[in-house]
């Protein structure tokens, strides 16, 4: 069956899915929230609207991964920031 039927989504509503699914950090969940798709209704809309091979690269890259699920995070709410990343401070870098 073709999600975006099954959804009523438009072209923009698909390209910003696939945006989002792309996305290493946007969980599936944030998807279904905000236009109504489950996961694995997003995961067959992924193999619909790209190619095989990027398909593949996509599904072995999110399977699993800890940020792609809400209930696999470590962090509940916020951005992630590494590290090794400086202060940033009225638009200055600050030095260490």
């Amino acid at each position: 069956m073709n999600i975006s039927i099954k959804y009523e989504l438009d072209e923009r509503a698909i390209d910003r899915i696939i945006e989002m699914a792309w996305e290493d950090r946007t969980p599936f969940d944030a998807i279904e929230e905000q236009f109504g798709v489950p996961e694995k209704d997003v995961i067959e809309l992924m193999r619909q609207e790209m190619k095989l091979s990027s398909w593949k690269m996509w599904r072995k890259r999110v399977q699993g991964r800890k940020t792609k699920h809400r209930q696999k995070r470590d962090f509940q709410v916020g951005r992630h920031k590494c590290s090794r990343q400086r202060a940033i401070s009225l638009n200055k870098i600050s030095k260490r």
